[in-house]
């Protein structure tokens, strides 16, 4: 059981706010490296084995690949290395655009993984539920089904294999039957359960107006400090973006901001704020400890 995810739920989802939002837009190598390590660290956490066999199986051939495609396509950059057998350029500013590319790809995977782990449907309903029902039903519902449907998916498959309609034997046109036969079915249990979702909430009253509705959640004093640490970190780092304190540009050369004492400061901001589930992860071990 992670810690963070006991924590109340607009602590969780300012986090994941704050972090998603930033690996979209830095691309520092610094803060790449540093949102990368501290997703794939979390999920770790959170997933244990599994997280490390995911990553190592699926993330690192994707960064590999997406490391080495760039540079076949994009050629700008004033720094030659070689050229291609097709004439074009190879550069040193594409290849490490392409390695930073890719690490943002990964690393907000990782994020997004966390996510799904932390920002259960009942935490996202709790937060958005009176404010926007129907949409954050909606969004529950679809973070919701790609792993429900993948179980589902996995029963269904079961069940035709035992019926000897396996999709992996027999001739093409027998498999591609067999395949079409459990597209259908899952095609109809989908229908079918997001009609059952969405009259059982009707029947509850769900989204009526003055409905009152029971929560589990309660914001104390830890969470307020968690989220004053996380609001403080999120805002210093987002200010040292705008007035250009860790920015870097890859074309037509590599540029960065010189290096300073603020700069650094955001760094370090930066690197707190993506860690601090795991920092809380770890002060809960030592407090255990003590």
């Amino acid at each position: 059981m992670s810690e963070f995810k006991t924590y109340h739920p607009i602590v969780n989802f300012t986090y994941f706010v704050f972090v998603i939002g930033f690996s979209c837009v830095f691309l520092h190598p610094v803060c790449l490296c540093i949102s990368l390590v501290s997703g794939f660290t979390y999920s770790v956490i959170l997933k244990g084995k599994k997280a490390i066999k995911t990553n190592l199986i699926y993330m690192l051939p994707m960064l590999v690949a997406m490391a080495l495609i760039n540079p076949a396509f994009n050629h700008e950059g004033v720094t030659i290395i070689e050229y291609l057998p097709s004439g074009n350029p190879l550069t040193l500013e594409s290849i490490i655009y392409g390695l930073c590319a890719a690490i943002m790809i990964v690393s907000v995977i990782c994020h997004f993984s966390c996510y799904n782990e932390v920002m259960t449907s009942d935490k996202f309903i709790y937060l958005f539920g009176k404010i926007i029902p129907a949409m954050s039903l909606i969004i529950s519902m679809t973070l919701r089904f790609v792993p429900k449907f993948t179980s589902q998916l996995k029963v269904v498959a079961n069940a035709q294999k035992c019926m000897g309609r396996d999709v992996s034997n027999g001739s093409i046109i027998k498999r591609a039957k067999n395949g079409l036969n459990i597209l259908s079915i899952m095609t109809t249990w989908s229908l079918e359960n997001a009609i059952e979702t969405a009259d059982s909430m009707k029947s509850r009253g769900y989204g009526i107006p003055g409905r009152t509705a029971f929560s589990i959640f309660t914001f104390d004093k830890r969470d307020k400090k968690a989220l004053i640490c996380i609001l403080v970190l999120g805002i210093y780092t987002l200010a040292g973006n705008l007035m250009g304190a860790i920015d870097f540009s890859f074309f037509p050369s590599l540029k960065m901001a010189e290096v300073s004492v603020f700069g650094i400061s955001v760094f370090v901001a930066y690197l707190l704020l993506c860690s601090s589930p795991i920092i809380i992860e770890l002060w809960e071990v030592r407090k255990w400890k003590a």
